[in-house]
């Protein structure tokens, strides 16, 4: 997942719900998830037309296959979690390249994660 030249940002954007990019997390406190990584977007497209923030889970090969937070996907041939239990809003300014999209299947299953740890 490292090559953070590949992440460099870029101009507020277009983006897609459920494509994974390029994310800058920091500055970050406390247990908050840091550095550039990838990320997916898991706000309605509808909001990511009209806002300059986007809503995002980050990525990490730490894999934790037992924690009921994190969810499972592969990124760039690599297996990953997608960090549920970390969502956040971000600014568009931090986002980079996008490097996929998930499979709908994996959207499937995130959204049920999602809904089951938020609420609908």
């Amino acid at each position: 997942m490292g090559d953070h030249q590949a992440s460099a940002r870029l101009p507020p954007q277009t983006v897609k719900r459920y494509e994974v990019r390029w994310a800058s997390l920091d500055p970050t406190r406390g247990a908050e998830m840091a550095k550039t990584r990838p990320a997916v977007i898991v706000s309605l497209d509808a909001l990511n037309q009209r806002l300059q923030t986007v809503t995002i889970c980050p990525l990490t090969t730490q894999l934790h296959p037992t924690w009921r937070t994190r969810l499972g996907c592969r990124v760039g041939g690599q297996n990953a979690e997608i960090a549920v239990d970390q969502i956040r809003t971000i600014s568009k300014a931090r986002l980079g390249r996008k490097l996929g999209s998930l499979s709908s299947e994996e959207a499937r299953a995130l959204r049920r994660l999602v809904t089951e740890m938020y609420g609908e």
